[in-house]
């Protein structure tokens, strides 16, 4: 996305007790089928296609698959590891296709006293005259929904760093 293009933004963050390089590295290969359901008039994902190997690296895409029946076009932007992984989201359909031309999450993953913080941003570029609205769906539901989401994947990465 053009720098010059606003867009709205939701963050969410979570604390773990694994290291920023173990939540880094741990949290990215994460099934999203397992940690993103259904949230108001958010589709849950329910599948996972199409990616180009391994979710590490950049250039790699996926396609996933939405409980509406549409999907969305993730593609890996930075991998600057440990302390940020970032991609851009594209190709959106459904509800969210008719009011933004893209997105872009970011994972930024510093090391705290007895473990790590995830910080989780996430912002949408609103089609023309649609900001309004987006902002709005943003505010009411998407940050509630990374607030929500987030905690799970922390837990699990703590999990995953305790074996």
């Amino acid at each position: 996305m053009s720098a010059t293009v606003r867009g709205v933004t939701a963050r969410a963050t979570a604390r773990t007790r694994a290291s920023a390089r173990q939540a880094y590295e741990l949290s990215g290969p994460l099934d999203p089928t397992e940690f993103y359901p259904r949230f108001g008039p958010l589709p849950a994902v329910v599948a996972v296609l199409d990616q180009s190997g391994e979710w590490d690296t950049i250039g790699r895409t996926r396609r996933l698959v939405l409980s509406d029946s549409g999907h969305v076009i993730e593609t890996i932007t930075d991998t600057e590891g440990p302390g940020l992984f970032a991609y851009e989201l594209t190709d959106f359909q459904r509800l969210f296709g008719m009011l933004v031309s893209g997105a872009r999450a970011e994972w930024r993953f510093d090391d705290s006293t007895n473990g790590a913080r995830i910080s989780w941003s996430y912002t949408f570029f609103a089609k023309p005259a649609r900001r309004g609205i987006v902002w709005l769906i943003v505010r009411l539901w998407w940050g509630r929904y990374m607030r929500r989401v987030l905690p799970p994947i922390a837990r699990e990465v703590e999990r995953l760093a305790a074996q």
